[in-house]
């Protein structure tokens, strides 16, 4: 389904240290952005039962219903380079990106 980086994982994983009660890292798709969706991550605090969980080492990350269909073969990975640093989505079912990153069409 999702796949999570190795770097991903221990920037995540150290992250959530930081952070009191947080069971994973939400990544959902709303609507918005330049091209109709846009991505989204937060600390979770809990589920909901219709949540999808992938769990790598340590760290889960946690999808709802509608946006775990969105993410279907998405990668995450976290990206430290002169343009700054930060989570990075590549989506297979983003048929066209905006320069920033955060939102697509699919």
């Amino acid at each position: 389904m999702v796949t999570i980086t190795q770097l991903a994982e221990q920037k995540i994983n150290e992250l959530m240290t930081e952070e009191k009660d947080v069971v994973g890292l939400r990544i959902y798709v709303r609507g918005g952005g330049c091209h109709g969706y846009q991505y989204g991550m937060a600390f979770e605090s809990k589920m909901a039962d219709d949540d999808t969980v992938i769990e790598k080492g340590n760290v889960k990350v946690i999808m709802d219903s509608q946006s775990a269909p969105l993410l279907q073969g998405a990668e995450v990975d976290y990206v430290d380079s002169l343009q700054g640093s930060g989570f990075s989505i590549k989506n297979p079912q983003a048929k066209t990106t905006c320069g920033c990153g955060s939102s697509f069409s699919a």
